[in-house]
């Protein structure tokens, strides 16, 4: 697909989901892929744009997925599409660390003008979140001089070795993977929907009980950092009760703690704000993101304060493919596309609309325990009827009868009971609405 041949923005059925040429595709990956490797969805995609997927066998597909919120800007964004062409039809690589290139730095001085605060900051660039969770690590021990990483129930941080040490959930993320680095933490954090004493004590109890931990199981001179998802993604798109996150902010501050705010899947316009942290004012020391950045190409990012950016030696940070060429020229395309179309806002509005329908669904079912999240980011926690025990049964139903009507939606949380919504920020109103119609369809039927 190109930018001059925009896809139908219309969900068409013409075979059973999946269809016979995906089915064959599956075969053909399951004998040539990993068994570990899996597939929320088997349809085999061969274009995309706007809120549609189109699949092998000419199925339209509405996407309430985003790639796990990557395609913010939709797929095949103009400008992305223009400006990685170029890019493509210049120079593919040389590395930064051999031979540099502007859009490196570019990129760079973009993100270090979009994060929150007006301090100096420097930016490191590489490929996946994982690394960059790991490099605001390695950021944050040489600056300390100290050891400790602090993380938080629920939270997700990646699949490498460290990452999975700081990721909460088992399965199906670290059984049989470990042993897992040492010196992390895991302390609580304010979900409010499932804390004990009521949402309404959430705060400012999670707050204490996390800074009686660190101080008397760790030692607060010990942590080198705490690394928290403003809203936590795996876990189940948990929203911290407000005032939580400036009390650790805080405690953070007063104790020399490096605090990172995880905006993998939350950044780029996601929530209604270039990035979740500033629903609070909350000025992170260091910021990790990635998915959102370059409209579908690999690219991550670590943005923070200069001065402990540049605590790591020098070749202590980078990678082979860190930072290339192509990546940065799509998010150059991605960021002025958030700009230009005003992605925040239209993130704001998908939020409006489904958080009025998703508002309305729960009082009609009994399964739907809570409806949350900002923006384009936003789900529902299934439970079993009379009472908060999690729903995984009824959350993967509905999955597939979801999937069944040509919408892609995608399950989270620790327990298996939440259905995520993520769709393009920029998929058409229509679209949203007739998701919406066929989510609802599926609840009436579980």
């Amino acid at each position: 697909m190109s930018a001059a041949t925009p896809l139908p923005q219309e969900r068409r059925l013409v075979t059973a989901i999946p269809g016979p040429k995906s089915q064959e595709l599956q075969s053909r990956k399951l004998g040539a892929v990993a068994a570990g490797v899996g597939t929320t969805l088997p349809v085999y995609v061969s274009r995309a744009g706007g809120g549609v997927l189109e699949d092998v066998d000419g199925n339209s597909l509405i996407d309430f997925g985003s790639g796990i919120a990557v395609t913010n800007v939709g797929n095949s964004a103009a400008a992305v599409v223009e400006k990685t062409t170029e890019q493509l039809a210049a120079f593919t690589h040389t590395c930064f660390m051999v031979t540099p290139y502007e859009g490196y730095v570019a990129v760079a001085e973009q993100l270090n003008e979009l994060t929150p605060g007006d301090h100096a900051k420097k930016t490191a660039l590489f490929n996946s979140g994982s690394e960059a969770v790991e490099n605001a690590v390695k950021i944050a021990r040489a600056y300390t001089k100290r050891q400790a990483i602090v993380v938080f129930d629920h939270g997700y941080h990646g699949r490498t070795n460290l990452t999975l040490a700081l990721t909460a959930k088992n399965m199906p993320y670290k059984q049989g993977f470990g042993p897992f680095a040492p010196e992390v933490y895991r302390v609580p954090v304010a979900y409010p929907y499932r804390w004990l004493t009521g949402a309404e004590n959430a705060a400012t109890e999670a707050a204490k009980q996390v800074i009686d931990q660190i101080n008397k199981q760790i030692g607060a001179e010990n942590v080198a950092a705490i690394i928290i998802e403003p809203i936590q993604g795996e876990g189940g798109f948990i929203e911290p009760a407000k005032g939580f996150l400036p009390a650790i902010v805080e405690f953070a501050k007063e104790n020399g703690i490096v605090f990172v705010a995880d905006e993998i899947q939350t950044g780029f316009c996601r929530t209604g704000q270039w990035f979740a942290c500033e629903d609070e004012g909350i000025v992170p020391d260091l910021i990790t993101t990635a998915k959102g950045i370059a409209g579908g190409l690999p690219l991550s990012a670590l943005t923070g304060r200069a001065e402990i950016m540049d605590a790591a030696q020098t070749g202590g940070l980078g990678g082979t493919y860190g930072g290339n060429p192509v990546a940065c020229a799509a998010a150059l395309g991605a960021i002025e596309t958030m700009k230009e179309q005003d992605l925040n806002g239209k993130a704001q509005r998908i939020g409006e609309i489904m958080l009025g329908r998703l508002q309305a669904m729960q009082e009609k079912f009994e399964i739907i325990g809570e409806v949350r999240g900002r923006g384009a980011m936003i789900a529902v926690e299934l439970v079993k009827p009379g009472g908060k025990e999690p729903n995984a049964e009824a959350t993967a139903a509905i999955a597939k009868a979801c999937h069944a009507e040509g919408l892609v939606v995608l399950t989270a949380g620790t327990y298996g009971n939440v259905l995520r919504f993520l769709p393009p920020l920029v998929m058409p109103e229509h679209l949203l609405v007739e998701g919406l119609d066929i989510l609802e369809s599926a609840f009436a039927g579980v």
